[in-house]
């Protein structure tokens, strides 16, 4: 999926561990495949899974995830995992990498719960579960999405070009030049950062789809506060999201924003992994799908 991409085989693996935490050595290995695009995942046993990056991290970026890590699970009303270490890298592998906890669930998906009230009430529960945290003074770190929407100009430009084949590219260029526009409707609050329906666990419960768990919480930070509305876009059809949208109380501004960060997220996922990663390039194509369906989006251009 990347250039200079480091593989981990099940035996590197065991040869990290064993090196970095010798009492998980003789665990058992059970490689996770995941729609994901930053790590290889192995569970160590039933209740840890060892993270390796896909492209070089320093110890100071893995040990700022984990501590990121912690402040989300105090923050979030569901599961998530929890760090347990951070492990050294090799000759054979140049990286630094973590342990976390395992947290069961299966993952959402993007075309199997448009309709579902339940989720969105409980992915608002969640947005303003992490909204009533203090950001301390701190403000966007300026890494990713959540800033100022024309910073992302040259990379939409890009995917757009890139998209002529997959999407109507004349009617995503209109949007995108107004959705731009759009001023930020508040503060930076904190922020998941990444709300996809990879990094959401579900199970069914009365007859309903629930959240159970969250993953990836170490970008955990201050960011627009419609980022992570994001998810809103990912998931659900316009009755559902309108569900959320109430719930979170989102205002006009606030809420086109929200489908501003889901349009500069989805734009780049369609055409980059059609051939390495179907299940995101076809995350990325229903996003977009949903966004220029959409009634109230239509009327800004």
């Amino acid at each position: 999926m990347h250039d200079s991409e480091l593989a981990v085989d099940d035996a590197l693996a065991r040869s990290l561990i064993g090196a970095s935490f010798p009492g998980l050595a003789d665990r058992e290995l059970r490689r996770v495949h995941t729609t994901g695009t930053v790590n290889t995942i192995i569970r160590l046993g039933d209740d840890l899974v060892a993270r390796f990056p896909l492209l070089p991290a320093t110890r100071a970026e893995v040990e700022t995830e984990g501590r990121s890590l912690t402040a989300f699970a105090a923050a979030s009303p569901f599961p998530t995992p929890l760090p347990h270490g951070t492990g050294e890298g090799s000759d054979a592998y140049p990286s630094a990498w973590s342990v976390q906890t395992w947290v069961p669930g299966d993952t959402a998906h993007f075309g199997a719960h448009e309709t579902s009230v339940s989720l969105a009430h409980d992915l608002a529960t969640l947005i303003l579960a992490l909204r009533s945290v203090d950001p301390g003074g701190r403000v966007f770190d300026g890494h990713g999405r959540g800033g100022d929407l024309a910073d992302h100009d040259a990379w939409v430009t890009e995917c757009l070009i890139r998209s002529r084949h997959l999407i109507d590219v004349g009617r995503a260029t209109a949007l995108w030049a107004a959705l731009r526009e759009l001023p930020a409707s508040g503060p930076d609050v904190m922020s998941h950062r990444d709300l996809t329906p990879f990094n959401l666990l579900v199970d069914e419960r009365g007859g309903e789809t629930r959240l159970s768990g969250i993953l990836d919480g170490g970008g955990f930070g201050p960011a627009d506060r419609a980022l992570d509305l994001v998810a809103a876009w990912h998931l659900f059809d316009a009755p559902s999201r309108q569900v959320l949208r109430d719930d979170v109380g989102a205002g006009e501004g606030e809420w086109l924003r929200g489908a501003a960060w889901a349009f500069q997220q989805a734009i780049g996922l369609g055409w980059y992994y059609k051939g390495s990663n179907p299940e995101m390039s076809a995350l990325g194509l229903s996003t977009l799908g949903r966004i220029l369906a959409d009634p109230e989006l239509s009327s800004l251009v």
